[in-house]
């Protein structure tokens, strides 16, 4: 086995899934969350940096995940494509329906993003506004409003909402 296969099994098995849950997290959509996974593999790939830790290496990782969705988003492909309803009758992995993360998934973007990082990836406020490029209040911001959306989806009683 060569230097580039052992990189490659190391890069996959380190950040597949991370880079798929960011794809599906940014883009809602499986299909289009392996092709930024796939996209953000072969440019580490081709990228010959080493980082002195792994914490250094997975926010770059992530920081090209991010990246590449907001590419993906901006194409003229990604705009054009037809609505997710015409798709329906396709299987497609989706979260367990009525669970935590298919509540997350139906939350407005900046909201879902944060709390994907958050609480399912374990980054602080100020990590998350480096790796998004928004600021730490902002992050805040949309931390607070998500999880009280959640609430309400999830149906928390009224003193859980702080009413």
């Amino acid at each position: 086995m060569g230097m580039d296969d052992e990189r490659a099994e190391y890069l996959v098995g380190q950040y597949a899934d991370l880079l798929l849950r960011i794809g599906l997290t940014w883009l809602g959509d499986l299909d289009d969350a392996k092709d930024i996974c796939q996209t953000v593999l072969i440019k580490l790939l081709e990228d010959p940096r080493t980082f002195p830790d792994r914490g250094q290496e997975r926010a770059w990782v992530i920081r090209l995940a991010v990246n590449a969705c907001k590419n993906w988003r901006k194409s003229a492909w990604f705009r054009r494509r037809a609505p997710l309803e015409e798709g329906l009758h396709l299987a497609v992995e989706t979260p367990e329906p009525g669970g935590l993360l298919e509540q997350v998934m139906a939350l407005p973007p900046p909201y879902r993003q944060a709390i994907f990082l958050r609480y399912y990836e374990g980054y602080e406020v100020r990590e998350i506004a480096a790796l998004l490029g928004r600021s730490p209040p902002l992050v805040s911001t949309h931390l607070k409003r998500g999880k009280e959306k959640l609430r309400q989806m999830l149906g928390g009683t009224d003193d859980e909402r702080g009413i």
